[in-house]
Formats: structure tokens, sequence, C-alpha cells
């Protein structure tokens, strides 16, 4: 939904900020709880994991094809941005 993010009634575009808001506050305490990263840099990696999923999402979806997002996920594990 973010890719028609404009095109959206005000108060859907409300939800799709609370849903973005919930998942990073989640990933940012589970990062942090998990001991992946410190407590000060578990918001800002949380944000990145949230917008390459989202990316990943969106790429795979343009070329109807979930392997494209199975691959991209595979590559953001190896370069280090997703735990293992």
């Amino acid at each position: 939904m973010v890719a028609e993010f404009d095109d959206l009634p005000s108060k859907v575009r409300q939800e799709v900020r609370k849903f973005a808001e919930v998942n990073v506050a989640w990933l940012t305490s589970t990062l942090s709880q998990a001991g992946v990263v410190s407590a000060t840099d578990s918001a800002p990696r949380a944000r990145a994991i949230f917008a390459a999923v989202a990316g990943a999402q969106l790429v795979a979806r343009s070329h109807s094809d979930v392997s494209i997002y199975d691959s991209l996920i595979d590559g953001y594990r190896t370069a280090g941005l997703l735990p293992a």
C-alpha cells in the first residue's frame, strides 16, 4: 500500500503509518533483546530491516515473482542486514 500512499484515503494512510510504527517498534525491541545490536543501534537497524523487506515485496510484486522476494531476503542475510 505504501507505493500508492498518496492516493489512499486519510484514514487508510493513518493505519499504514501505524502498521509501520508498530512493526518497527517490535523489531527494535526484538533486535535489542536478542543482542543482535546494541539498544542505541536497534531503532535504525529496525527501520532499515522494515524498509528492506517492504522494498523486496514491491520488487517481487512488480515482477509477479515471489522467488525474487526470497532471493532478495537471502541477499540481505548474506550482506548482514538481516540476522541469519
